[in-house]
């Protein structure tokens, strides 16, 4: 089987900013059907490697080589669409050539049936070959499936024929993100490259997506800090630390087991060689005054001149170092909600029921929009309750942490924020407690509002910790962290002896932190007793079974037709036999119809949703076999409700 032909490559980069090396010698290579994760802390340079590689910065040594014609697409970190147009307007935009072809195929079509043109005449053969061609090319990408790819991954956005003709200029910063992805989706580049593609995403679209890009034809660079995501979807890892970029294969689990072994190992030959030159500087100071042994010192000696000495392994150690601890126990029993119905004007999520016990560590999960911050707020006193309220247990003293960082001040310094509600805790100590998290030297000094996200985040956790209370409510505790700080976090948290409650959308942290899983939707709660591959496990497991109670119950009552016993005594008194055998024929005729439109609606849905599937649409000979699946049952369906109208109009006037 013939190897992948490299796409890309960076060679020997180098980049300084104000004169100082950020990295340098960092090389990387990107074939056809690459999967790849470039990952590293936050300020290592991910973001500014990625534009080096597409041309926005400037490379300061080494060069990037593409192969000729190479097609990049690019989602900078939050970045949104900006248009004028209609949602599926501009979605559609991708496919302007394909609808151009498709109106020429029909002019073609159009020409080649004419009456005024001779079958045999050399224009038919030219306008004949035309039309194969064009058609071809129009088949080849997916000209009879463009429809259905762009309608396929707006949903898997969450936007439904009826957000079409919305215009993107109205909509939300996180919407405007999701559909710049949307739209690069469908644009398929040959490398597509992006920077924390699941932010601001739901559980239930990350999910979509990573099934979406598992399928993808062409190459994947991705920078994300959400780990659950990298395993199921690169196979290689560039780690950039310590100013050099170094290579993993396998996805991030592999990654973090071959890097502790990396380490181990250097640490092992490094300390070896330690030992080593210690022995030999031994020898040497005592050997090399004495007669009898100077030439075997000085032999030694030049042993040691000539070593090639290792380097201290390093880590990249500079990593935050916390603990989260109660000044006091809780009782056994923490928080109750009953029958609770959380919102604004309007009811978002009910019945919401919680029961949390000491020591228990729970993740709500649901779709955006559902409520899950709000209930947090409400549980809190923030928002009030639509219906119900929150009870807290004896002894409960609670800490909040809100993913709007809005305890936060902005025109207060590192320093002052965290000292003003500590005013007795000496200055010393207070600068201390910030070098744990990161915070050291000028840093202190800096004013909040000049923080980035993971700074302000981790000032946040940093005033969470000096409250020591023994029931922490989280809000997205991992956003803006690195993957670094969020293991960090994920430590913390499983030391504390404590309780928590915790709304979050990264995966693979729900996985190290919860004992229970709490569904909220428009209908309310429902509990998972174990952690977030439980949960995923456990859900699938139960729709199964809902789907197989409801074919059965389909099997064992056929649709019957709805005649009551009064309606029959009424006709038989009302008609005579003759009108009466008419009628029943066509209350089983219309009763049939019925039935026969609701199994044509269920198969037109099924054709339709088989045709959004990545797997599907980009295979054009499914998709046309599907599409003639779906225009048939469409024909039947037309010609089925024409029957059904005649027939229950006919039935009707009989009836009268």
């Amino acid at each position: 089987m013939a190897s992948n032909l490299i796409i890309l490559q960076a060679q020997d980069l180098t980049k300084r900013f104000n004169g100082e090396e950020i990295f340098s010698n960092v090389n990387m290579a990107v074939q056809e059907k690459s999967r790849i994760a470039l990952v590293g802390r936050n300020g290592a340079g991910k973001s500014t490697l990625v534009k080096m590689i597409i041309g926005e910065q400037s490379v300061d040594g080494g060069q990037v080589v593409k192969k000729k014609n190479l097609s990049i697409g690019y989602l900078a970190q939050d970045t949104g669409l900006d248009s004028d147009k209609s949602i599926y307007a501009e979605m559609a935009a991708v496919f302007a050539k394909l609808k151009q072809q498709e109106q020429k195929i029909h002019e073609l079509e159009e020409q080649m049936s004419a009456a005024t043109i001779d079958p045999n005449s050399e224009a038919y053969a030219q306008i004949s070959s035309q039309y194969d061609n064009i058609r071809a090319d129009f088949e080849q990408h997916n000209g009879y499936g463009y429809d259905a790819e762009i309608r396929g991954v707006l949903h898997g956005f969450g936007f439904e024929q009826a957000d079409y003709d919305r215009p993107i200029n109205e909509l939300s910063g996180g919407q405007k993100t999701q559909l710049a992805l949307a739209k690069l989706l469908l644009e398929k580049p040959d490398l597509l490259i992006l920077d924390e593609p699941t932010n601001h995403l739901d559980v239930e679209t990350i999910t979509w997506l990573e099934g979406y890009i598992q399928n993808y034809r062409g190459a994947l660079l991705i920078i994300s800090h959400d780990r659950y995501f990298l395993d199921r979807i690169v196979n290689e890892i560039y780690e950039l630390a310590n100013g050099t970029l170094q290579h993993f294969n396998g996805n991030y689990s592999d990654y973090t087991k071959k890097k502790a072994t990396q380490l181990s190992q250097q640490w092992k030959e490094y300390e070896k060689q330690q030992t080593q030159i210690e022995k030999l500087q031994t020898f040497v100071d005592k050997n090399i005054v004495r007669a009898s042994t100077t030439k075997q010192a000085q032999a030694r000696r030049k042993q040691l001149e000539k070593m090639k000495r290792l380097d201290k392994p390093t880590d990249d150690t500079k990593t935050a170092r916390f603990r989260f601890t109660a000044k006091s126990k809780s009782g056994n029993n923490v928080l109750n909600v009953t029958n609770a119905a959380v919102g604004y004007t309007t009811i978002l999520s009910e019945p919401v029921n919680l029961d949390v016990k000491r020591h228990q560590s729970i993740a709500i999960v649901g779709p955006n929009g559902v409520g899950k911050s709000t209930l947090l707020k409400s549980i809190l006193g923030i928002i009030p309750f639509i219906k119900g309220a929150a009870q807290f247990g004896t002894g409960v003293d609670t800490g909040y942490y809100d993913q709007e960082q809005a305890s936060l001040h902005a025109s207060k310094t590192v320093l002052s924020e965290l000292w003003d509600d500590h005013p007795t805790t000496p200055e010393g100590d207070i600068r201390s407690i910030l070098g744990s998290f990161l915070f050291s030297g000028d840093d202190v000094a800096k004013m909040v509002h000049d923080l980035s996200g993971g700074e302000k985040a981790r000032l946040l956790l940093t005033k969470l910790a000096l409250q020591h209370n023994n029931f922490l409510i989280l809000d997205e505790p991992t956003n803006h962290l690195d993957i670094d700080s969020r293991e960090v976090l994920e430590k913390a948290l499983n030391n504390f002896d404590g309780t928590i409650l915790f709304v979050s959308h990264d995966r693979y942290f729900i996985n190290k932190i919860a004992t229970s899983v709490v569904e909220l939707s428009k209908d309310g709660t429902k509990t998972y007793l174990g952690n977030y591959d439980y949960y995923v496990d456990k859900k699938a497991e139960l729709i199964a079974i809902k789907e197989h109670e409801a074919a059965k119950q389909q099997a064992q009552n056929p649709v019957e037709p709805k005649v009551t016993a009064a309606t029959a005594d009424k006709q038989n008194y009302q008609i005579n036999k003759q009108e009466q055998k008419e009628h029943r024929k066509l209350t089983r005729e219309v009763a049939d119809l019925e039935a026969q439109l609701d199994q044509f609606s269920q198969s037109k849905e099924k054709i339709e949703t088989e045709m959004t599937k990545p797997d599907v649409f980009n295979d054009v000979g499914k998709l046309q076999e599907l599409q003639k699946q779906l225009e048939i049952i469409n024909n039947k369906i037309n010609e089925a409700e024409a029957s059904w109208e005649e027939k229950s109009l006919q039935l009707e006037n009989m009836t009268n």
